[in-house]
């Protein structure tokens, strides 16, 4: 499996702005319009987290898109539901050793 990190162009002034943040000791970084969060209780992981989505041909079992259907309670959303059930697969095998799923996530 390949996985694709897409980065934002950044323009090169913002570049040159986050290179001098970056050598700056952390304790010289006004950070007075921006207060440290301690609470973290109602975080979400992955909110706004959209991975790339890209259109496939897959022939899969009647059975099974029939499942699918009926458990998102129509032909809405299975799909969804069939690309969740995949990345937990995913994260499971990952997680028992076979790779590093650093980059992989169980999104709800």
């Amino acid at each position: 499996m390949t996985l694709v990190i897409h980065k934002p162009k950044m323009t090169p002034e913002i570049m040159a702005e986050l290179e001098a943040l970056a050598a700056m000791p952390d304790d010289t970084i006004d950070l007075s319009d921006m207060p440290e969060v301690t609470d973290w209780s109602g975080w979400t992981r992955g909110k706004f987290y959209r991975p790339v989505k890209k259109q496939v041909t897959l022939r899969v079992d009647a059975d099974l898109i029939e499942w699918f259907k009926t458990k998102q309670g129509g032909a809405r959303g299975y799909q969804t539901a069939i690309n969740a059930a995949l990345r937990k697969y995913v994260v499971e095998e990952e997680r028992k050793g076979k790779r590093l799923a650093h980059s992989l996530t169980i999104r709800d």
